[in-house]
């Protein structure tokens, strides 16, 4: 038998002036008769900010097991159900003010989120957490990628000062600690997120040129491609042009926000990033979908909107902003807006997911492939509690995980055992302990 099918290494990029486009996985990268390659799980750790109203019920489904009712902040989650976990019980304890601590719930809520750590309370240099569950990932995973991890969110933030009595801005603008002593700061510009993945820091001259003259980054590896493509069967040209338009798609979104007339009118985004909220996330969305699709990153660390946020919603029919409709104090329209804002934040949610499971990935999408856990700090921001936080884990399928589940664990049970109980599905080692964990959890399976 004679084959004719020719291989193309496993990483490979594209290169021309000022561009560096890596390449999804082709068949073509895996040689003749070889056994297919299991693809790579991905995780990403995903938070909204000033907790998640509940009070009526509106996230918690009443009955715990298979046949749950979503509820309404739940609903536009509908189509991925069977992917599901909706978690209750769990809560971080790290969270609490200690003695002589005044305020911080906020941040001291947002760092413990993904560390099971106590924030220290200081506007200073002198900040204080512990590592967070993303970065635990990305140390193991990054050995096998060009980037660690990407952290990513929505809203521009101060790094320094106070934000909230003597706590530094710097803890409640991050959910990702690289160490103890270290923050890292939520990427909240497309472009320099579109040039992280794409861009060849040798020639930034030529980057700007072709930026300055709206070109796309693909007029700069045209000649690359049309190689590529004669080398490749037809399956995988269909897939290089997929993913060549969805790159294409996503400049010329940039660039149409970049050219917007007034990008100060959305309080809290940064320059050159789209007005319209649901355009900006589903832009910052599709940069994480062509992440994992290159393979460029498996873990990613996206804050919705720093704690204590301050956006409004105009799409939603109402200028309120967030974070002072969550302080409702009872009043009954404040809590409509507030549950308002977080449906509004699940439909979000939902597009994300929908691109992934649109998204091919060896033999399924990378929805198939992927962990995804979504939730906020605080369980009632009016209060400032930390218990019975609300959690999605969307995970069924992967590594025996069943999904459509509600799960209720024993209260006060730590987060943090969620996060070690992810990391051990994810095959990351070597991890016994992650802030206050007590041990792991017992997920649904198969």
């Amino acid at each position: 038998m004679v084959v004719f099918k020719q291989a193309v290494p496993r990483r490979t990029f594209l290169r021309g002036m000022g561009a560096t486009l890596a390449l999804p996985m082709l068949d073509a990268m895996t040689p003749a008769f070889a056994a297919a390659t299991p693809r790579p799980i991905r995780m990403a750790f995903m938070q909204t900010p000033n907790g998640i109203f509940n009070l009526r019920g509106e996230w918690t489904p009443k009955t715990v097991g298979a046949n749950f009712e979503l509820t309404r902040t739940l609903e536009p989650l509908a189509a991925f159900k069977d992917r599901m976990l909706v978690i209750s019980g769990l809560d971080h304890q790290q969270a609490a003010g200690l003695n002589g601590e005044v305020g911080g719930d906020h941040p001291r809520a947002c760092t413990a989120w993904l560390t099971g750590t106590h924030a220290k309370m200081t506007s200073g240099a002198d900040l204080r957490a512990g590592i967070s569950a993303d970065q635990i990932a990305a140390k193991e995973f990054g050995k096998h990628t060009q980037l660690a991890s990407l952290e990513m969110g929505l809203e521009a933030s101060e790094v320094v000062g106070a934000c909230e009595s003597a706590y530094g801005c710097a803890y409640y603008n991050t959910i990702a600690w690289r160490n103890e002593t270290t923050p890292l700061p939520m990427e909240n510009r497309p472009r320099a997120v579109f040039e992280r993945l794409f861009g060849d820091t040798t020639d930034p001259k030529a980057r700007l040129a072709l930026r300055q003259e709206d070109r796309s980054i693909l007029d700069a590896i045209n000649s690359e491609v049309k190689r590529l493509r004669i080398r490749v069967g037809g399956t995988d040209r269909a897939k290089i042009d997929q993913y060549l338009e969805a790159v294409r798609d996503v400049e010329r979104r940039m660039q149409l926000a970049e050219r917007q007339e007034n990008p100060e009118l959305t309080i809290g985004s940064p320059v050159g990033a789209p007005e319209v909220f649901s355009d900006y996330f589903k832009l910052m969305a599709d940069l994480m979908v062509l992440a994992w699709q290159t393979d460029m990153t498996r873990v990613i660390t996206f804050q919705m909107g720093h704690e204590m946020s301050g956006r409004a919603y105009p799409e939603l029919g109402f200028g309120d902003a967030h974070h002072p409709c969550t302080h409702h104090q009872g009043d009954a329209e404040k809590q409509e807006k507030t549950t308002k804002i977080n449906i509004f934040h699940t439909k979000m949610l939902s597009y994300y997911l929908g691109q992934l499971r649109a998204t091919p990935d060896g033999d399924g999408s990378l929805l198939d492939h992927s962990m995804i856990l979504y939730g906020a700090g605080l369980s009632d921001a009016n209060l400032h509690l930390y218990s019975d936080l609300s959690l999605v884990l969307v995970a069924g399928g992967v590594r025996g995980i069943k999904g459509g589940q509600h799960v209720r664990y024993a209260n006060r049970t730590p987060m943090a055992n969620l996060l070690l109980t992810m990391l051990d599905k994810a095959d990351v080692p070597g991890v016994d302990q992650l802030g206050d964990s007590s041990g792991r959890l017992e997920l649904p399976t198969i």
